[in-house]
């Protein structure tokens, strides 16, 4: 069953078409990874599923819920960790999982078992008490999706989860986005430029070039669609977008991005 579906959503800027008539499905329960260059129109078509951005044209649903129509509705299903940090370091973790316990209206009653089972589950309960400030780039990344799962959302949204981020501190991110859908069956979107960070989270994989939809399906369907068994994603992307991964795209999307990854440092 899809918890999300578009059809033919299309965002343009003017002359630009940033999202070209793209139609993708996202099961139930399932890790999709988007890919694709910087300016293929993934950011704008998380924006756009989040409720930041209305479509120019064309449909999207989570849940059963029209982005536009339902916005309210959609943002109580749906949670979102952005790229940049969202986690604010003159507080302590518990803090900070408190006051996103009142954003989201979880209730009163609930606000100290969900903050603690949170903690719990990011492994964070023996730093809940310090500042932000003193974590590592990996510890802030888990407290930052423990913010975006505190309200039990249906689907999250994962905007370069791992960026900046040292190998182990990678795995221990991806071990926890695995046991989502595990321990709770949390719906996983998530962005990356890491191909093999989508080889080994992903159930499907979607394309991106351009604003279109260049290729869309597992990661063993894409490999097979280039080459076969010894194909890797990475040969895969260079295929259909014509070049290799980057991580940073213009002057200030490179500065940002290099901000990041020294704060998470």
């Amino acid at each position: 069953m899809n918890i999300l579906s578009t059809d033919s959503v299309t965002r343009r800027f003017g002359d630009l078409a940033a999202v070209d008539h793209l139609t993708i499905s996202v099961e139930s329960g399932e890790t999709f990874g988007l890919v694709g260059r910087n300016g293929a129109g993934k950011t704008t078509l998380i924006k756009i599923l989040t409720t930041l951005l209305p479509p120019s044209s064309g449909t999207a649903s989570i849940a059963g819920c029209d982005i536009v129509h339902d916005a309210a509705k959609v943002r109580q299903l749906i949670g979102y960790v952005p790229q940049l940090l969202s986690s604010d370091g003159a507080l302590t973790g518990y803090e900070n999982l408190l006051v996103f316990a009142k954003l989201y209206d979880v209730p009163r009653a609930d606000r100290e078992s969900r903050i603690r089972e949170a903690l719990a589950f990011m492994d964070l309960e023996a730093s809940a008490g310090k500042l932000v400030r003193t974590y590592s780039g990996g510890m802030i990344r888990r407290l930052e999706i423990a913010q975006g799962v505190l309200h039990r959302p249906q689907l999250l949204f994962l905007d370069e989860p791992t960026i900046g981020l040292d190998p182990m501190a990678r795995h221990a991110v991806w071990q926890r986005i695995n046991q989502l859908r595990a321990d709770y069956g949390t719906t996983v979107f998530l962005t990356t430029h890491y191909m093999d960070e989508a080889d080994e989270l992903c159930d499907r994989v979607a394309v991106m070039h351009l604003g279109k939809l260049a290729a869309f399906g597992t990661p063993a369907q894409l490999k097979a669609s280039v080459g076969g068994d010894t194909t890797t994603l990475d040969e895969v992307f260079e295929h259909y977008t014509g070049g290799i991964t980057e991580s940073g795209g213009t002057f200030r999307e490179t500065a940002r991005g290099r901000r990041t990854a020294r704060r998470l440092g």
